[in-house]
């Protein structure tokens, strides 16, 4: 073998390699575009997903409560102690009651999320003014009504010019004094009440400085227990409860039963009619869902139990107050806590159902896709080729016309173009089968070009796809 034809081998096969690599790089651009098509609809899939995922819930929030010494405060830490195990800091901030927890929660500049709140301190009742929302009934809140009197008073209207202590401004007791008192008659001028609340009012009507002092309070409440055992205080059993709570909505007739208190001391010695409000926890509008389900898991574990007014289960509950109630707890008051939360950490849980969220429409998008991405790159690498037979049309259509042979030198030339063509296109070698199809049809074209005269013209058809 010469140097000659070692070079021209040498060329062949350079000239090959050079076109199987040409091949691959078609192959690669191809594939690139179809991928690049399907990260496109899967990237908008994702991000119109992602428009409906709310944002991961803070981890930490504010809570207005009551005095330190109060029932809201102490139910309070209780939250905080269970949701610590959440991984969520619960910030605790004492007020005066539920009216300044309500101011709190009405200025949206204010930084707090939720408060407890009795009902009946607010006038707000349509759903688009209200600025915030009830996520449930905790318990009732009795109206201790305590006196000192030589005779049983079972009316409001025999305070009458008594030194009442109705607790301080901003608080939910003197609201509800101050409403109890205009309902029965009893605000008349010479009435007197002292700004007085808590320990300090206990203390004055035990001491004698006053005549009477009005309480909302849990029964369990210190100062509430307190008074029960006082010497010469007494506990008004109301004698127009029932016709109070037919009044006013946010009321409801309870009975202290006797000895509910103690039963060795048969305190109270006889069963004593009382009105009560419902205390509610209460979020601002934007206070994150999820937080929403975690809060009041913590609120059913602290008020699930049975209580002196209450039956076991029966609070929390989505009951009609002051505020309209949170949608995301209503379903929890229907149906619990979501599916994932009862069986994983509440931070879990949240991860899961939020990539859930962004899944489902992803992968309702992916399987098509899949499905989709061969059938684009077969077509993409097909049209390569069936492009030709479009060529390969016109030049059988021109003989089929043709009037004369004048034109077959100009036939003969385009097959030559198209067949060089063919030759010059790239395509993947499980491909090449339509190749050699196609190079069979531009043969029996220039066949019948040749001999016209004798041999009946028909239409091609392109192979079937695959």
């Amino acid at each position: 073998m010469n140097l000659h034809s070692i070079l021209q081998r040498g060329l062949r096969l350079l000239r090959r390699r050079g076109d199987d690599m040409e091949t691959a790089n078609v192959s690669v651009r191809e594939l690139a575009f179809v991928i690049l098509v399907a990260v496109i609809v899967i990237g908008t899939a994702f991000m119109i997903a992602y428009r409906f995922v709310r944002p991961a819930p803070p981890d930490h929030f504010v809570i207005s409560t009551g005095n330190e010494s109060g029932a809201y405060h102490l139910f309070a830490q209780r939250y905080k102690e269970l949701l610590a195990h959440e991984k969520i800091n619960v910030e605790l901030r004492t007020s005066s009651g539920s009216v300044e927890n309500f101011n709190r929660l009405s200025d949206p500049e204010g930084g707090y999320d939720v408060a407890l709140i009795q009902s009946g301190i607010t006038t707000v009742t349509e759903e688009e003014e209200a600025p915030a929302r009830s996520l449930g009934a905790l318990y009732y809140e009795p109206l201790w009504v305590f006196y000192r009197s030589p005779v049983e008073l079972t009316r409001l209207t025999q305070l009458a010019g008594k030194r009442i202590a109705a607790g301080p401004e901003g608080s939910g007791t003197r609201v509800l004094a101050v409403n109890m008192l205009k309902a029965t008659g009893a605000d008349k001028p010479t009435l007197k009440l002292l700004p007085l609340g808590g320990m300090t009012a206990a203390d004055a009507l035990i001491a004698g400085r006053i005549d009477s002092a009005l309480f909302v309070a849990a029964p369990d409440a210190p100062i509430v227990q307190r008074l029960l055992k006082a010497p010469d205080v007494r506990l008004m059993n109301m004698a127009h409860a029932d016709a109070l709570a037919q009044r006013y909505s946010y009321l409801s007739a309870v009975t202290l039963l006797r000895g509910t208190v103690d039963l060795a001391g048969d305190i109270p010695p006889a069963n004593v009619k009382m009105v009560a409000v419902t205390a509610h926890l209460v979020a601002r509008d934007d206070f994150h869902p999820a937080l929403v389900s975690v809060l009041l898991q913590a609120a059913t574990k602290v008020h699930n139990g049975a209580g002196v007014f209450h039956k076991a289960g029966e609070f929390p509950a989505a009951r009609a107050g002051d505020f309209p109630i949170n949608e995301d707890a209503a379903r929890y008051h229907k149906s619990g806590p979501p599916f994932l939360q009862r069986y994983m950490p509440f931070w879990v849980a949240n991860l899961l159902e939020r990539l859930l969220v962004l899944l489902v429409p992803l992968i309702a998008v992916l399987i098509p896709m899949m499905r989709i991405m061969p059938a684009l790159y077969d077509w993409r690498i097909k049209r390569r080729i069936f492009r030709w037979y479009g060529e390969l049309k016109g030049v059988e259509i021109a003989l089929r016309d043709a009037s004369d042979k004048g034109n077959t030198a100009q036939l003969l030339a385009r097959l030559e173009e198209i067949e060089q063509g063919v030759a010059e296109t790239k395509v993947p070698l499980t491909y090449w089968d339509y190749v050699y199809t196609l190079r069979g049809h531009i043969d029996l074209v220039r066949a019948r070009l040749t001999g016209a005269a004798a041999v009946p013209v028909a239409p091609l058809t392109p192979p079937p796809g695959r």
